[in-house]
């Protein structure tokens, strides 16, 4: 008989069916693909900005969109087996609900839900030393018409997820406006000091010369000032410096009038930021600043120090170096017009001067646990005085920033 069988269509159907099983024997046709690994993550921040990180064996693809209904961040991957452990992503900062997951055989998914409008200023995949590659998210705070329009302009429905990696990013691009943060110490539940014989809460006093000041830098041409708070509103240290850098400031003034158990000393202060405070009082003074976030019930959550470099880096040595050029122009702006305390410029470790792009200082008008201090701060004739020493310090380190091509 031979090969005889294998001719006709009843015989090519049977050859065709023995083809098929064999190959059904031996395997599917197309594998599904094998998954990635996420091994580890880990995330940490606060309500202004949170920092998220998955570690990967291979470089995994991703795309990024935004849900609102609540709010949500949606991250889309390839096959992923997430094999860490789920405290290692438990919910802080932002985030209120973190959900990962497979979403069909090749692809997976996760769910960021946020307790306020974010955005993403960063999402990109980074190579390990040890050959394998992070998936850094990192958020931050936005304004709700912000976030409505990321939900607007991306072409997306969550049925059908897009392929492409899309990161909605801030321009950061402007005019040639010198912009100026000022920052009106504490607000809201966190009262500050308060006046050893007026009574007056720092807060009240803070936010009265930080319009004032707002007011004199908005007078010079080129320059474009703006409050963090302009109400009795609490905002968080971290919430503060992220509004800065939102509004692309190229300078921050944070305004402060503390008190100090040595009721003698009294004069103004200019402090920035240093690792290392310069002095006891610097470093006492720092420390009680630094606890306005506690005052109102809201700590910082702390997370691996790797991640937590997202709130409390130094700020950069060239932006140190602006900062201390700041300070330097309102000390000889005062001299001889305004009383100052012994070593005038000092240094600490403000929380709120942590911006690591922005030059920033805090200055400390007087003391409100002093009476002399007190009666000048309320006096509006002085208050104006200062305003206009502090302007002509900013437009001097303006001008001289700019003819260093800053």
């Amino acid at each position: 008989m031979g090969l005889e069988w294998l001719r006709g269509p009843t015989a090519r159907i049977g050859l065709c069916f023995l083809l098929v099983s064999g190959l059904l024997s031996s395997g599917p046709a197309h594998a599904a693909p094998q998954p990635l690994l996420a091994f580890a993550a880990r995330i940490a921040g606060d309500s202004a900005r949170t920092r998220i990180v998955l570690d990967f064996e291979e470089k995994p693809e991703f795309s990024i969109h935004y849900i609102a209904g609540p709010d949500r961040v949606v991250v889309d991957l390839p096959a992923t087996a997430f094999g860490f452990p789920a405290d290692q992503l438990a919910p802080r900062g932002l985030f209120k609900d973190i959900r990962y997951g497979t979403m069909g055989e090749d692809s997976a998914r996760m769910v960021l839900t946020a307790i306020k409008p974010v955005k993403l200023v960063l999402a990109e995949t980074q190579a390990n030393e040890n050959g394998g590659y992070r998936l850094v998210l990192d958020a931050e705070m936005t304004t709700s018409e912000e976030f409505a329009g990321l939900v607007k302009s991306q072409s997306w429905a969550a049925e059908t997820p897009a392929v492409a990696q899309t990161v909605p990013l801030e321009d950061g691009s402007k005019d040639n406006v010198f912009v100026v943060a000022v920052d009106a110490g504490h607000g809201g539940i966190d009262a500050g000091a308060t006046a050893s014989v007026s009574k007056t809460a720092e807060k009240v006093i803070t936010l009265g010369f930080a319009k004032l000041l707002m007011g004199k830098l908005n007078a010079l041409p080129g320059v474009r000032a703006f409050l963090t708070r302009d109400d009795d509103t609490f905002l968080s240290l971290s919430e503060r410096v992220a509004i800065a850098r939102q509004k692309h400031a190229d300078l921050f003034i944070s305004l402060h009038a503390d008190t100090l158990s040595q009721k003698d000393i009294r004069g103004a202060t200019v402090y920035t930021l240093s690792d290392k405070a310069s002095d006891r009082m610097a470093e006492n003074l720092a420390a009680r600043e630094n606890l306005s976030d506690e005052t109102a019930g809201f700590t910082m959550q702390s997370g691996p120090p790797e991640v937590a470099d997202i709130l409390l880096d130094l700020a950069r040595r060239e932006t140190q170096a602006f900062s201390i050029a700041l300070a330097d122009n309102v000390v000889k702006s005062f001299e001889g017009q305004v009383g100052l305390i012994n070593n005038p410029h000092r240094q600490a470790g403000f929380q709120v001067l942590r911006a690591p792009d922005i030059p920033s200082v805090l200055l400390e008008l007087g003391f409100l646990s002093n009476p002399e201090d007190e009666k000048l701060l309320m006096d509006d004739a002085w208050r104006s005085k200062i305003a206009d020493l502090v302007t002509g310090a900013v437009d001097r380190y303006r001008a001289r920033s700019l003819a260093n091509g800053g």
